[in-house]
C-alpha cells in the first residue's frame, strides 16, 4: 500500500480511539479522509477539524454501505468492552467484542478493503501456571473461559486466523497490547492500584508490563501508513511487580494465600457485594508478560517508554 489512507476507525470515543482519531487526522502527509464511527455521540466540542463523525453500533448492520460511501481502504478495530460497567453483561460483551468483530470482518471483505488494524490484548494468552516467562507471538492463545475479556479475545483472533486463510487480500496487522497506561488512563487494573491497601496473593510476584498510551497510537499509526501484516505484542521494557508498585504509590502492599482470597471472593460475590469472584486469584498469580522483540525488529517501533516510565507517569499524575 502506498499513498494516502482513506481510514475508518471504529471504537473512535473510546480512550485509545479517541487519541487514534486525533493522531490519523494530524497525519496528513499519509492520511487523506478518517471517519470515526462508534455507538456514541462525540460532542461538537470534543470532534477533530476535518473527521467525519457517525454514528455506528458494530453488532448492527451497514458498515459495509459506509465503507464504500467513504472509500474507505484501511479500517482500525478498536471496539470493544475493556472495562465493563455496572449495567453490562457477559452476553453484551460478547456481542459487541466477538460478533462486532465478525460484522467488522465481513464489512471489510465485502468492501474490498486493503488493510485492517485489530487490537487484541495480551489477555488473550490467558492466566496459566505454565505460561512461558515471556510470551511471544507464536505462544498459543489459551484465554481462560472464565474470565470473558480473555476469551473474547481469544475467539476473536481464532476468527482473524480463519479470515486470514479464507480472505488474504486483507491484510491484517493485530497488536496484542500489554497494561495500557498513561497520565488519564482509568481502567480494571488501575482499580486494583488505587485501593487504600494493594492486595497480592502469596508467593506470586505479580509483575506487570505496561505499555504507554502514546505508544499504542503511534503503533497504530505507524501500521496504518505503512500498510504492515503480521502480529505483534505492545509492551514496554522491562516489569514492575505489584509489590514494588504499592512501594511506588506509598501503599501498604498485603499478600494473602490464594485459598483465603478465594473464599473471601466467593462469598462475596454469592452476597452481590463483588462482580469478581474465585477466578480473580489467577488474574494476580499467573500474569502473562509479553516479550516485544518482533515489535522492535520486526515491526520496527520502539516503544518510548519502559514499563516503568510508563508507571511513573501514571503515579505522577495521581498525586
Amino acid at each position: 500500500m502506498t499513498g494516502s489512507r482513506n481510514v475508518l476507525v471504529t471504537g473512535a470515543s473510546g480512550y485509545i480511539g479517541s487519541l487514534a482519531v486525533a493522531a490519523l487526522a494530524g497525519d496528513r502527509e499519509h492520511v487523506a479522509k478518517v471517519v470515526a464511527t462508534d455507538i456514541r455521540r462525540v460532542p461538537t466540542a470534543q470532534r477533530k477539524r476535518g473527521v467525519v463523525y457517525v454514528e455506528h453500533d458494530v453488532r448492527n448492520p451497514g458498515l459495509e454501505e459506509l465503507l464504500r460511501a467513504h472509500d474507505i481502504d484501511t479500517v482500525v478495530h478498536l471496539a470493544a468492552i475493556v472495562s465493563p460497567g455496572k449495567d453490562s453483561n457477559p452476553q453484551l460483551e460478547y456481542d459487541v467484542d466477538v460478533v462486532g468483530t465478525r460484522n467488522t470482518l465481513e464489512a471489510c471483505v465485502g468492501a474490498g478493503v486493503s488493510q485492517i488494524v485489530v487490537t487484541s490484548s495480551g489477555a488473550a494468552y490467558g492466566y496459566h501456571a505454565d505460561n512461558r516467562p515471556l510470551l511471544t507471538e507464536d505462544c498459543p492463545l489459551r484465554g481462560n473461559d472464565e474470565f470473558p475479556y480473555a476469551r473474547h479475545k481469544r475467539l476473536v483472533e481464532q476468527m482473524l486466523a480463519d479470515f486470514r486463510r479464507d480472505h488474504p487480500q486483507l491484510g491484517q496487522l493485530i497488536f496484542r497490547p500489554g497494561t495500557v497506561l498513561g497520565a488519564t488512563a482509568r481502567n480494571q487494573i488501575t482499580n486494583l492500584f488505587e485501593k487504600p491497601v494493594v492486595l497480592g496473593v502469596d508467593g506470586a510476584a505479580t509483575p506487570f508490563v505496561f505499555i504507554w498510551d502514546r505508544d499504542v497510537v503511534d503503533c497504530i499509526v505507524h501500521g496504518v501508513r505503512t500498510g504492515k501484516t503480521g502480529i505483534y505484542n505492545l509492551a514496554g521494557d522491562g516489569v514492575m511487580t505489584l509489590r514494588e508498585i504499592a512501594t511506588r504509590l506509598g501503599k501498604r502492599y498485603v499478600s494473602l494465600p490464594a485459598a483465603l482470597i478465594s473464599g473471601g471472593l466467593a462469598v462475596l460475590s454469592k452476597l452481590g457485594v463483588s462482580r469478581y469472584g474465585p477466578e480473580q486469584v489467577r488474574f494476580l498469580q499467573y500474569r502473562p508478560v509479553l516479550d516485544n522483540h518482533a515489535l522492535k525488529h520486526e515491526f520496527g517501533y520502539v516503544p518510548q517508554c519502559t514499563s516503568r516510565q510508563v508507571f511513573e507517569l501514571y503515579a505522577g499524575a495521581q498525586q
